[in-house]
């Protein structure tokens, strides 16, 4: 079940990373679905995730009016998967600064790593916990991508945990508190890092998917999480803290997360300019600017196959 959560103008400019202006135009041309209640528009968060997936470079419809994988168009265009903004400025720095053009995925970490694994695109981000070794990413790497050399470096690092309610009304803690009768979450979508992230630390805890009241609803985006959890339709729900700049949520902070870049070996010249990029004074001035974010391992080189 999907819990869908709704919007106004100025939550979806944050989300966009827009103008209000820029919003309403996009309504008034029927670009972005919208409705009124009262005297304010409101987005639902479906439709902001429609016009999002209708606005993807390289997009191609296909017979049943659904959108495909991006394409490429040149042995110079790269496919960048993941859903952080400084993938977002990733993509934008290659553009402004190598001979490279981007096309963006905003697929969630191990779906990311899936459709590298099939050749659908060139570089992927993933936050993967695994529960066994206490690592982040590189084990998930290895298994999926066991016959094609790669070579994983940081790109940040950052806090995840649970959005509360202000106040932590609940007094939610831990994982283990998420299991209360009285606590309801919403969850990510199956796929992405935060929903690998809560299934390993319920599977340590000795906790089941059962176990949790709302585990079955599902968002896509840590902001409409965050959103779901302000607006009162849930009481937690896990996610990175960069958002609580953006909602009126409460943080507990539970992991130190490695957020880590994933390119094939075989595309050298490509994982010079990501290098060069990770360096340069530019981007790392621009990924300094952001809330939440640690650059202490920003282009080291985790592991390489």
């Amino acid at each position: 079940m999907n819990n869908n959560s709704s919007y106004t103008i100025e939550e979806v400019s944050q989300i966009l990373r827009v103008s209000k202006l820029t919003v309403y135009d996009l309504i008034k041309k029927g670009e972005l679905s919208a409705y009124r209640v009262g005297r304010q528009m409101r987005v639902d968060d479906d439709d902001i995730e429609s016009y999002k997936a209708k606005s993807k470079t390289g997009l191609i419809p296909v017979n049943d009016g659904a959108l495909s994988q991006p394409f490429k168009q040149s042995s110079n265009q790269v496919i960048i998967s993941g859903q952080d903004i400084v993938l977002d400025m990733l993509s934008k720095h290659l553009e402004n600064h190598t001979s490279f053009s981007s096309l963006r995925l905003y697929n969630g970490s191990l779906n990311s790593l899936m459709s590298m694994y099939k050749g659908e695109c060139d570089v992927v981000s993933v936050h993967l916990f695994d529960g066994d070794t206490g690592e982040y990413n590189t084990p998930y790497v290895k298994r999926i991508l066991v016959s094609q050399p790669f070579i994983q470096m940081n790109l940040v690092r950052r806090q995840a945990g649970i959005y509360v309610q202000k106040g932590n009304p609940h007094q939610i803690k831990d994982w283990k508190d998420l299991s209360m009768p009285n606590v309801k979450i919403v969850n990510r979508e199956k796929g992405s890092g935060a929903r690998v992230l809560l299934d390993e630390q319920l599977r340590l805890n000795g906790l089941t998917a059962q176990s949790l009241n709302g585990y079955g609803d599902e968002l896509t985006s840590h902001y409409s999480i965050a959103s779901s959890v302000a607006s009162g339709k849930a009481d937690a729900g896990v996610g990175i803290e960069n958002v609580t700049k953006m909602v009126n949520v409460d943080f507990v902070p539970l992991i130190t997360e490695q957020y880590d870049l994933v390119i094939l070996k075989e595309n050298t010249m490509l994982v010079k300019a990501i290098k060069e990029t990770m360096a340069s004074t530019e981007y790392r001035s621009q990924l300094e600017q952001l809330y939440g974010y640690n650059l202490g391992l920003t282009g080291q080189v985790i592991y390489e196959s």
